[in-house]
């Protein structure tokens, strides 16, 4: 099996330095890593279309590219790479990647950005910052890879999951808990900075706490203790509300009373 491994931390961040030492211990998998070269953060899946890429080599063999999560995966799958990996594997993350996380979550963008390409592919973060219990977790995560991959779900079909690591020693995390994404609150309030200039400057807020963290949200399975996995989906449409806006888009394509009357 050949895997194509990413991150958004960055190529040097401890999270996919572990991540890639516990893939390789996968008997007849190989790895390759093209990730940024910088942290990148809350790129969701952004492409960088006005400057040049460049890819460079470090010392451990890791590629390393001058833009975002999903740029890296995209190159590797569009020719840099020439050959198309089994599976695209992003993480592990300093942080955790639940709820509404995953729309901004550069970790998640690197991953569906293989599922765009038809691969599967898999989002692996840890719940806290920090990097604590880094090597349970990368154990944790090469677990289920050779799981999967020993059942045969990594193939032709491609599917995209996202999976939160409790900060926790191996042997006290609990089973892996199938679950839906939970909502956050909205974000803290935007910080303001005055420069050395004298520049008024802003910051971004923290991300919200839970708003939704009931039984069967990932949120409720971390704080159990639990390895939450998200099968998730790129189809945005809203299909509960098609019937809906077709009624109502239909009533708006028609003129007002004052407006007929006008004519």
């Amino acid at each position: 099996m050949k895997i194509l491994l990413s991150n958004d931390d960055g190529y040097q961040a401890p999270g996919i330095v572990a991540l890639h030492a516990a893939l390789r211990e996968i008997p007849g998998v190989d790895v390759d890593v093209v990730a940024p070269e910088h942290n990148n953060s809350a790129k969701s899946n952004a492409l960088t279309l006005h400057s040049p890429l460049y890819v460079h080599q470090a010392a451990n063999g890791f590629r390393y590219v001058n833009g975002t999560p999903a740029d890296c995966v995209h190159i590797a799958l569009t020719g840099l790479l020439g050959y198309r990996p089994d599976l695209v594997v992003s993480g592990i993350n300093n942080g955790a990647n639940m709820g509404d996380d995953t729309i901004y979550s550069g970790t998640v963008g690197a991953a569906m950005e293989g599922y765009l390409f038809g691969v599967p592919a898999i989002a692996f973060s840890q719940v806290d910052k920090g990097w604590g219990e880094i090597e349970a977790a990368a154990r944790k995560a090469r677990e289920m890879v050779e799981q999967m991959h020993a059942q045969h779900l990594v193939g032709e079909v491609p599917w995209l999951l996202n999976v939160n690591i409790p900060n926790l020693p191996f042997d006290q995390l609990r089973p892996v808990r199938v679950c839906r994404l939970g909502r956050r609150h909205a974000a803290e309030r935007v910080i303001e900075q005055e420069s050395p200039r004298g520049e008024r400057m802003y910051w971004i807020g923290g991300a919200g706490p839970a708003k939704d963290d009931s039984e069967g949200t990932d949120f409720h399975a971390t704080a159990l203790g639990h390895v939450a996995l998200t099968p998730l989906k790129v189809d945005l449409t809203d299909h509960e509300g098609l019937a809906y806006w077709s009624d109502t888009a239909g009533r708006l394509a028609q003129p007002s009373a004052e407006a007929a009357g006008a004519i």
